[in-house]
Protein backbone atom coordinates (compact mmCIF):
# COMPACT_ATOMS: atom_id res chain seq x y z
CA UNK A 1 0.00 0.00 0.00
CA UNK A 2 1.22 3.47 -0.81
CA UNK A 3 1.31 6.44 1.52
CA UNK A 4 -0.88 8.35 -0.94
CA UNK A 5 -3.68 5.83 -0.33
CA UNK A 6 -3.51 6.60 3.38
CA UNK A 7 -3.84 10.30 2.62
CA UNK A 8 -6.87 9.59 0.42
CA UNK A 9 -8.54 7.55 3.16
CA UNK A 10 -7.75 10.30 5.67
CA UNK A 11 -9.33 12.93 3.43
CA UNK A 12 -12.47 10.80 3.03
CA UNK A 13 -12.64 10.45 6.79
CA UNK A 14 -12.11 14.18 7.38
CA UNK A 15 -14.93 15.02 4.94
CA UNK A 16 -17.31 12.67 6.74
CA UNK A 17 -16.27 14.06 10.11
CA UNK A 18 -16.87 17.60 8.87
CA UNK A 19 -20.35 16.64 7.65
CA UNK A 20 -21.12 15.16 11.06
CA UNK A 21 -19.88 18.33 12.72
CA UNK A 22 -22.16 20.40 10.47
CA UNK A 23 -25.18 18.26 11.39
CA UNK A 24 -24.45 18.54 15.11
CA UNK A 25 -24.51 22.33 14.86
CA UNK A 26 -28.07 22.36 13.47
CA UNK A 27 -30.80 23.41 15.85
CA UNK A 28 -33.20 20.61 16.60
CA UNK A 29 -36.53 21.75 15.19
CA UNK A 30 -37.54 18.24 14.11
CA UNK A 31 -36.67 14.70 15.10
CA UNK A 32 -35.15 14.20 11.67
CA UNK A 33 -32.07 16.07 12.93
CA UNK A 34 -31.41 13.26 15.41
CA UNK A 35 -31.71 10.76 12.58
CA UNK A 36 -29.36 12.73 10.34
CA UNK A 37 -26.72 13.08 13.05
CA UNK A 38 -26.92 9.40 13.90
CA UNK A 39 -26.64 8.36 10.27
CA UNK A 40 -23.60 10.59 9.77
CA UNK A 41 -22.16 9.22 13.01
CA UNK A 42 -22.54 5.65 11.72
CA UNK A 43 -20.79 6.52 8.48
CA UNK A 44 -18.00 8.43 10.23
CA UNK A 45 -17.43 5.62 12.71
CA UNK A 46 -17.11 3.08 9.89
CA UNK A 47 -14.54 5.26 8.15
CA UNK A 48 -12.68 5.86 11.43
CA UNK A 49 -12.00 2.24 12.28
CA UNK A 50 -11.16 1.39 8.67
CA UNK A 51 -8.71 4.30 8.57
CA UNK A 52 -7.12 3.11 11.82
CA UNK A 53 -6.88 -0.42 10.43
CA UNK A 54 -5.31 0.78 7.19
CA UNK A 55 -2.78 2.93 9.04
CA UNK A 56 -1.85 0.11 11.42
CA UNK A 57 -1.38 -2.29 8.52
CA UNK A 58 0.80 0.30 6.79
CA UNK A 59 3.11 0.45 9.82
CA UNK A 60 3.26 -3.35 10.09
CA UNK A 61 0.46 -4.33 12.47
CA UNK A 62 -1.42 -7.08 10.68
CA UNK A 63 -4.12 -9.65 11.33
CA UNK A 64 -6.67 -7.07 12.49
CA UNK A 65 -10.11 -8.28 11.51
CA UNK A 66 -12.72 -6.38 13.51
CA UNK A 67 -13.53 -2.88 14.75
CA UNK A 68 -12.91 -3.98 18.36
CA UNK A 69 -9.49 -5.43 17.55
CA UNK A 70 -8.64 -2.32 15.53
CA UNK A 71 -9.58 -0.05 18.44
CA UNK A 72 -7.44 -2.11 20.82
CA UNK A 73 -4.44 -1.96 18.49
CA UNK A 74 -4.96 1.76 17.84
CA UNK A 75 -4.94 2.38 21.59
CA UNK A 76 -1.81 0.27 22.06
CA UNK A 77 -0.09 2.12 19.20
CA UNK A 78 -1.14 5.52 20.57
CA UNK A 79 -3.48 6.61 17.77
CA UNK A 80 -6.29 7.06 20.28
CA UNK A 81 -6.07 8.09 23.92
CA UNK A 82 -9.20 6.53 25.39
CA UNK A 83 -9.81 3.01 24.17
CA UNK A 84 -12.79 2.54 26.49
CA UNK A 85 -14.63 5.52 25.02
CA UNK A 86 -13.97 4.20 21.51
CA UNK A 87 -15.36 0.81 22.54
CA UNK A 88 -18.43 2.60 23.96
CA UNK A 89 -18.72 4.43 20.65
CA UNK A 90 -18.57 1.14 18.77
CA UNK A 91 -21.30 -0.30 20.99
CA UNK A 92 -23.48 2.76 20.42
CA UNK A 93 -22.87 2.53 16.69
CA UNK A 94 -24.02 -1.09 16.75
CA UNK A 95 -27.14 -0.11 18.69
CA UNK A 96 -28.08 2.53 16.14
CA UNK A 97 -27.94 0.11 13.23
CA UNK A 98 -29.83 -2.77 14.83
CA UNK A 99 -32.57 -1.25 16.97
CA UNK A 100 -34.40 2.01 17.07
CA UNK A 101 -35.63 3.41 20.32
CA UNK A 102 -36.31 7.14 20.41
CA UNK A 103 -34.97 7.66 23.92
CA UNK A 104 -31.85 5.63 23.19
CA UNK A 105 -31.36 7.61 19.96
CA UNK A 106 -31.49 10.90 21.89
CA UNK A 107 -28.97 9.62 24.44
CA UNK A 108 -26.62 8.53 21.67
CA UNK A 109 -27.12 11.89 19.93
CA UNK A 110 -25.95 13.64 23.11
CA UNK A 111 -22.87 11.39 23.33
CA UNK A 112 -22.07 12.15 19.69
CA UNK A 113 -22.43 15.86 20.27
CA UNK A 114 -20.65 16.04 23.63
CA UNK A 115 -17.84 13.51 23.22
CA UNK A 116 -17.66 11.31 20.14
CA UNK A 117 -17.33 14.21 17.72
CA UNK A 118 -14.23 15.39 19.60
CA UNK A 119 -12.76 11.89 19.48
CA UNK A 120 -13.23 11.83 15.71
CA UNK A 121 -11.41 15.17 15.39
CA UNK A 122 -8.58 13.99 17.63
CA UNK A 123 -8.14 10.88 15.51
CA UNK A 124 -7.89 12.92 12.31
CA UNK A 125 -5.25 15.18 13.83
CA UNK A 126 -3.24 12.28 15.25
CA UNK A 127 -3.27 10.19 12.09
CA UNK A 128 -2.36 13.18 9.95
CA UNK A 129 0.67 13.84 12.19
CA UNK A 130 1.65 10.18 12.14
CA UNK A 131 1.40 9.94 8.35
CA UNK A 132 3.52 13.05 7.96
CA UNK A 133 6.16 11.53 10.24
CA UNK A 134 6.46 8.24 8.34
Amino acid sequence: MKKERLYEKLEDYKRASKRLDEAIKLEIHHDIIYDAVIQRFEFTFELSWKLMKMFLEYVGVSEIKSPRATIREAFTYGLIEDGDEWIDMMIDRNKTSHIYNEEEAKLIYMKIKNRYNDLFKQLADKIEKEINNI
